[in-house]
Parts: structure tokens; C-alpha cells; sequence
């Protein structure tokens, strides 16, 4: 049930303002209780339907920079390699 609440106080702070309410936009206790129920604001927002998530999550992002680095590494080690067999 708190959960909700947390949304709710979102939902009407985002109607009286006509925009996605910012962190300054609430007391400091507010904000606490907004957090603790739902996260980081950007996943507070979300909860709320007030922000779309991202189309890439951050695990994702994560995955595929380390997959970009190793490729990289890889090519690095293998023009290395060849540089070596002809000199």
C-alpha cells in the first residue's frame, strides 16, 4: 500500500504541475519516502508511468561494452601477433 502512495504523491505532484516533478519539487522527508518505496528516481518516475525506461537496460549497456572491450582486446592481440611473425 505504501508503494502506491509513493506513486500517487508522484502522479498529483506531476498533474499540479503540468511536468515530470523533480526531486526539488518535494520536502526532503517526501523524497526519502518516494525513494525508499520506489528506488532511484528515475525508477520512481517509471513506476509511475511518468517516464518511459530505457529501451537498453544499464545490465545490458554493461554487457555489451564488456563484450566491445574483449572484441577489441582480442583484435589488439591478434594484429599484435601478425606484427611480430613478419618482423
Amino acid at each position: 500500500m505504501k508503494r502506491q502512495e509513493a506513486i500517487q504523491m508522484l502522479v498529483n505532484k506531476a498533474q499540479l504541475l503540468q511536468e515530470i516533478p523533480k526531486r526539488s519539487d518535494f520536502s526532503g522527508d517526501e523524497v526519502c519516502f518516494i525513494k525508499q518505496k520506489l528506488g532511484p528516481w528515475p525508477r520512481a518516475l517509471e513506476a509511475a508511468g511518468l517516464k518511459e525506461p530505457p529501451a537498453v537496460s544499464a545490465q545490458e549497456k554493461s554487457r555489451l561494452k564488456r563484450e566491445k572491450r574483449r572484441l577489441a582486446l582480442k583484435q589488439l592481440k591478434k594484429a599484435s601477433d601478425s606484427s611480430e611473425k613478419t618482423g
